[in-house]
């Protein structure tokens, strides 16, 4: 008994000796010294906290969290195509309106070309052919290659796919052909290099957007209040503010995007409350245009001057694609409950209340949304409608940093610093030295042209040329990855791409007035893109072919004729990843 009894002493002692050890080691000595300037920092985990570890996928993100990416959402994504009832119908009916059926066909062609493209295309369809939660044509090229050998760079190591990509297919004909045509494509050099070139074109006009749209928005703001100081004062004002608007970006999406959305969301109630207003005030008859048969009244009556208006129609679904591009910055569900939900309802009644108002005041096209708004709220909805213009700018911005950021990674952009803006949510990113491009582009634009209907035109081929693309990639997904049936990709390509080569060819008639800039913006850029890629792969199968296999390594190490100094070599592979670590005594 006195055995155990002085065993279980020494235990407790010992127990004893280990706490008092493990609080002298946890606290420290002198009080006087905080315990963080003791705590030893490792720089590696410190950059690792700044980035963010939550997923884009919808299903695993709590409501909340959506509901808050969504909220954000209003500020940054939608400024541009929220903004466009602004002058819609003044673009489209620039001279007069000769019938007032005309207005009917117009607003059929709105409604349809906002039902079609921003909401089935792209927030139904496109926004689910995502690489990880990133958006825009780079993003649909870096899916495309790493489940089919497409890429000019190997890319076939583990790392490059994630697991949860992987499943056992049940054989279908649907499966079959997707495995034939996935062969005819690996196999062929010249789809390669189209798919890249496609790809880096899709980016390029994004950028190109990036730049004309605050160049547009903010012009078309100042230009409302300041007529009367002369069109030098106006650019100038515009200068100004896109200064102070580039400025900003260095904080991020996060607050950006909560400091922009309630103004945006204001801005959609107005325009909504105003719509339904005028709808049953002044012709409640305008709802018969949901009837798509007004669409092809109007052509057949206006023949050529009724698809030259079409330029003017397109602008109310420019800044769909600012949804795809800025996808990055949020998710899936988060852009689906936005659009669906407040968007899209806002400015379709907005165009349905403006229709209504012209069908009585056909002579006031000119300057439609302002003289249809009531006098009690005129000056309320002037001071919206001028901070939402300026905020409109926002969509691209965001939208033109994450695919750079993309495009970086995958070699095709030079190597610039990339700034995580947020520790909540991956994706929403912030590229200094292309913010303050980007600033200095939009500065020369607004000086150079000086008007908005030059800068329109330009913004419009931007757009539709990258819809195109999208469009395009995006079929290759759904017939290749999703392993959809022949007839569901055709209608797809068929039914998008006849509505946006249609678009197109009215855009092409205002080249030489404008429209050649993003064109040649988009030349330079690609140039650029593809050579710097070529470079990239270049080096690659140099470092490739002249790597120092491990075997090697080790045979080096363990030989004992191999003369050795003092230290640590580190070694790094190229194609592993990782460090080997020779110690030499």
């Amino acid at each position: 008994m006195s055995g155990e009894a002085d065993r279980t002493s020494i235990e407790e002692e010992v127990d004893t000796g280990k706490e008092t050890a493990e609080k002298n080691l946890m606290k420290p000595k002198d009080p006087k010294v905080p315990w963080a300037k003791l705590r030893r920092v490792d720089s590696l985990n410190l950059e690792a906290g700044r980035v963010s570890m939550v997923a884009h996928d919808p299903y695993q993100m709590d409501w909340r969290t959506t509901l808050s990416l969504a909220f954000q959402s209003i500020g940054v994504v939608y400024g541009d195509i929220g903004t466009s009832p602004l002058y819609v119908y003044a673009s489209t009916f620039t001279k007069k309106i000769n019938n007032t059926d005309d207005i009917l066909g117009v607003l059929s062609l709105i409604i349809y070309s906002i039902v079609l493209i921003p909401l089935l295309k792209y927030v139904f369809i496109v926004l689910w052919a995502n690489d990880n939660g990133n958006g825009g044509a780079i993003a649909l090229y870096s899916l495309i290659f790493r489940h089919i050998k497409m890429s000019l760079i190997p890319n076939q190591q583990p790392e490059d796919r994630e697991l949860s990509n992987y499943k056992l297919e049940t054989p279908s004909t649907e499966f079959k052909r997707a495995q034939k045509l996935k062969q005819k494509l690996e196999g062929s050099h010249v789809a390669r290099i189209v798919l890249l070139l496609l790809a880096i074109m899709g980016t390029s006009m994004v950028i190109g957007e990036g730049i004309l749209t605050p160049s547009i928005s903010v012009l078309s703001a100042v230009s409302g209040i300041s007529t009367s100081l002369g069109q030098d004062a106006a650019v100038g004002i515009t200068i100004a503010i896109l200064a102070v608007l580039f400025y900003v970006q260095r904080f991020g999406t996060d607050k950006v995007g909560f400091s922009f959305a309630p103004i945006i969301l204001v801005w959609f109630l107005f325009i909504g409350g105003i719509g339904l207003y005028n709808l049953f005030k002044y012709d409640i008859g305008v709802l018969r245009a949901f009837n798509p048969k007004y669409i092809y009244d109007y052509f057949k009556r206006n023949g050529k001057e009724g698809w030259l208006s079409l330029g003017g129609v397109f602008l109310c679904i420019t800044g769909s694609q600012a949804m795809f591009a800025d996808l990055g910055h949020f998710n899936v569900r988060s852009i689906q409950i936005s659009f669906s939900c407040i968007t899209c309802p806002a400015i379709v009644v907005a165009y349905i209340g403006q229709a209504a108002f012209l069908r009585k005041f056909p002579e006031k096209v000119a300057n439609t949304f302002y003289d249809s708004v009531p006098d009690p709220l005129y000056w309320p909805t002037f001071v919206v409608a001028f901070a939402a213009a300026i905020i409109a700018s926002q969509a691209m911005i965001s939208g033109a940093f994450s695919i750079i950021s993309q495009a970086i990674s995958l070699g095709c952009f030079p190597r610039v610093r990339v700034v995580h803006t947020s520790v909540k949510h991956q994706g929403q990113v912030y590229i200094p030295e292309v913010n303050y491009m980007f600033m200095i582009a939009c500065i020369v634009v607004c000086a150079a042209f000086k008007t908005t209907e030059k800068i329109c035109h330009a913004y419009g081929m931007a757009v539709i040329g990258d819809m195109m693309i999208t469009t395009t990639l995006a079929s290759l997904i759904m017939l290749v990855l999703w392993k959809k049936s022949r007839w569901r990709v055709g209608v797809f390509f068929l039914g998008f791409g006849f509505i946006e080569i249609v678009y197109f060819s009215s855009q092409l008639t205002k080249f030489t007035a404008g429209g050649y800039l993003p064109i040649v913006s988009a030349m330079f850029l690609t140039a650029v893109m593809g050579i710097w890629h070529y470079v990239h792969k270049e080096r690659y199968m140099f470092e490739l072919k002249n790597k120092v296999s491990s075997a090697y390594l080790n045979e080096v190490a363990n030989n004992p004729d191999v003369r050795r100094v003092p230290g640590i070599g580190l070694l790094y592979e190229l194609i592993l990843g990782h460090s080997n670590i020779l110690f030499n005594h």
